[in-house]
């Protein structure tokens, strides 16, 4: 079936060793281009459609916001389900997909959807929010000098690192968390307002129409034209220095209307003050309640592996270059890297340790160096094969893909050659040449090693590589058959749906890569190698191991066929039990236990507490982890962010805790007793909660927020 390209090789065996060297470096290449995660995506394309009303309640955004939106996204092709839920002031629609649908043709899509089927009250737009399962790959604060002020740092955020960061090629979202952000407001009187005759929407027009450059035409000076321009935008005095952009006085002088003559303005109806927009989270860390951060979110469709490295190199010039005010930094405490880099390391040690492991064993059980070094290189050549193909089909490898690969059965098709090869080796002068004898008859059909006159020997082919080609030919149909059969066995992987297809898809793709890798090494690189490692007598003897199982398992076989009917028993018992031990499993969904790290842990709290009472129970829950040795750090998200990105109520609580190594921590502790060690504290500090929760009971009315709900 192989036998032309056997020849080929056998005929050629420099050009094959020069092609392996260069196909190894290939597959170097290919390892250094391959997109490495951590574990693969299992979700469908899911959009996250957010609406904001300030002000309005829980029902009011079901009826006004999320009902007409969820009825317009309805027509968008492809959707699997729509979930809505609606919060104060928020609505938040996410949409699922089925599986199979492109992200792009899903985001225009329900773009369309929403511009043509979807009309909200007072002019509000519905917003596709980018976040996704996996798409959070870098988590930063936003530290300043100790009087910059946390209004000012959020400026920074807002208008600098948030738009330096997004112009990276890639970049969904920036979702901005923690810091008060800076209004100004105007407070009218209305007794004012009514002695001068002014209206709410007349100051509305008024202020935006003093908010305002103009353009003229040009005059000509001599022989220059200059341009005019009348520049009226509100100066707040923070151009140069963020630290002094609190002036009013600008606001306050905006002509409103005139009474004889005399220009009514903004202060004469009312107050201009600096304010602050109504908060809907808050980021505190460690010690301090109130920081500024934001979480970097890459699109869907890019690899992690590329996009940090962007946003490092844009962090490292925001940092350097002077676009931000002196002392302000942007400082890192997450990036998916280190993950990255764990899990590569874990690739490569499994990789490196299983090559040879099997090496190991296939010198114990061949008994000959030779014969294992001639199949282990099938194990190289193999992943280097699946590595250059998952880069040329643009797919990623994770820990679970790459780590289920079983060498076993990598190698099972070179150990049948070079098995095949030894036994040929080993037979008689006389039987040697029966063999040679039947290929120049034509036995495996025509002879590749004879000239083209039929009837001298090709130059080149010695009766030794005849030999290794004749053993190739005997069992290649054997060696193929049984790569499909174990091929055959991953059927019930490729026909898996929804998240189990997404986790067990790429793994079964990268075995067929890898097994495809092995056949072809089989009937290439091992012929090869064996005409020049192989010695011309060689003498196939049992190992000390071999031996020692011979000697127990002869015993066992004849015990085993003199009880016969005791040893059906026996394991139709073991059988029997098993079946009953799994039964109740059965129809159970099967997922391997990814872990991080680190700890991220949520904590609700009463539903009717507000906003700014909750901060003293998130500062305690801080409080209480960093007792812990083995905590870096603790980061609390409390809310949720200004621009809805993340539907949670006031009353939810995220941290986000990671890990130092594993070296570092106390002695006897482990990641399996850690959280129980976090889960005593909190209970031992059950007085301190319930402190917490009377103090701020003070603020908030017994019948919503009893403190025995703590």
């Amino acid at each position: 079936m192989f036998k032309g390209l056997i020849s080929f090789c056998l005929s050629r065996r420099p050009i094959v060793l020069m092609g392996l060297l260069l196909f190894a470096g290939a597959g170097f290449v290919a390892f250094k281009l391959l997109n490495i995660e951590a574990y693969p995506n299992p979700t469908p394309v899911i959009l996250e459609i957010t609406a904001q009303a300030p002000g309005l309640s829980a029902e009011e955004m079901e009826r006004y916001y999320t009902r007409p939106m969820e009825i317009g996204l309805y027509t968008t092709p492809g959707i699997e389900v729509i979930r809505s839920t609606s919060f104060y002031g928020l609505s938040f629609v996410r949409v699922s997909f089925k599986y199979g649908i492109d992200y792009y043709f899903a985001y225009s899509q329900a773009a369309i959807a929403l511009q043509q089927n979807v009309n909200l009250p007072g002019g509000v737009s519905p917003n596709i929010q980018a976040n996704s399962s996996t798409g959070e790959i870098y988590r930063y604060q936003v530290v300043g000098p100790p009087h910059f002020g946390i209004t000012n740092l959020r400026t920074v955020q807002d208008w600098i690192v948030a738009r330096r960061l997004l112009t990276i090629p890639g970049i969904a979202a920036i979702n901005s968390w923690g810091g008060p952000t800076k209004t100004f407001q105007v407070e009218v009187d209305p007794h004012k307002l009514e002695a001068y005759s002014v209206t709410v929407p007349q100051i509305l027009n008024a202020l935006g129409n003093a908010n305002i450059n103009v353009g003229g035409r040009e005059i000509t000076v001599g022989q220059q034209s200059i341009n005019i321009r009348g520049v009226g935008l509100i100066d707040d005095g923070g151009s140069d220095d963020l630290r002094q952009g609190y002036k009013v006085a600008d606001i306050e002088n905006v002509v409103l209307s005139q009474e004889n003559g005399v220009p009514v303005l903004v202060k004469d109806v009312g107050k201009v003050s600096v304010g602050y927009r109504p908060r809907l989270g808050i980021l505190g860390r460690d010690n301090h309640d109130d920081v500024v951060g934001a979480i970097v979110v890459q699109r869907r469709t890019e690899k992690t592996a590329d996009m940090i490295p962007k946003v490092e190199a844009a962090i490292r010039t925001l940092n350097h270059d002077g676009s931000l005010p002196p002392g302000v930094q942007v400082v890192p405490f997450y990036d998916r890297s280190h993950l990255i880099a764990l899990t590569t390391h874990t690739v490569l040690h499994n990789l490196i340790f299983g090559c040879l492991l099997v090496f190991l064993i296939q010198w114990i059980f061949l008994g000959n160096l030779r014969s294992a070094v001639i199949v282990g290189i099938n194990i190289p050549f193999a992943l280097f094969f699946a590595t250059i193909l998952l880069v040329i089909m643009g797919e990623s490898a994770n820990l679970l893909s790459v780590g289920a690969v079983d060498f076993g059965i990598i190698v099972d098709s070179a150990v049948i050659l070079v098995e095949n090869v030894f036994k040929n080796f080993q037979r008689t002068p006389e039987e040697r040449q029966g063999l040679l004898q039947r290929l120049s008859d034509g036995f495996w059909g025509s002879d590749p090693t004879r000239a083209p006159d039929h009837i001298s020997q090709a130059p080149g082919w010695t009766d030794r590589l005849r030999l290794i080609l004749i053993s190739a030919i005997q069992v290649d149909k054997a060696v193929l058959f049984s790569a499909l059969i174990t091929v055959a066995g991953f059927v019930p992987l490729f026909t898996m749906q929804g998240v189990e297809g997404q986790i067990f898809g790429p793994m079964a793709r990268t075995y067929g890569y890898a097994l495809g890798g092995a056949l072809i090494a089989t009937f290439t690189i091992t012929p090869v190698i064996a005409s020049f490692l192989l010695p011309e007598n060689v003498k196939e003897a049992d190992t000390i191991v071999v031996r020692a199982l011979h000697r127990i398992y002869k015993p066992a076989l004849r015990f085993a066929l003199t009880h016969r009917a005791l040893v059906v028993g026996v394991e139709l018992a073991i059988s029997l039990g098993t079946f009953f031990l799994i039964a109740p499993r059965l129809g159970s969904e099967f997922l391997p236990h990814l872990e991080e790290g680190n700890f991220w842990i949520r904590a609700s709290m009463p539903t009717t507490l507000s906003l700014q009472d909750g901060e003293a129970a998130s500062r305690k829950m801080r409080e209480i982890l960093l007792r812990h040795p083995e905590v870096i750090t603790v980061v609390s998200q409390h809310g949720r962010p200004d621009d809805g990105s993340d539907a949670s109520p006031f009353s939810n609580v995220e941290l986000f805790a990671p890990l130092k190594p594993l070296d570092q921590w106390p002695r006897g502790l482990t990641k399996t007793n850690s959280p129980n060690r976090f889960r005593l504290s909190s209970t031992m500090s059950c007085r301190e909660w319930c402190s917490i929760f009377r103090n701020t009971s003070k603020t908030t009315s017994k019948k919503e927020f009893p403190a025995s709900k703590a």
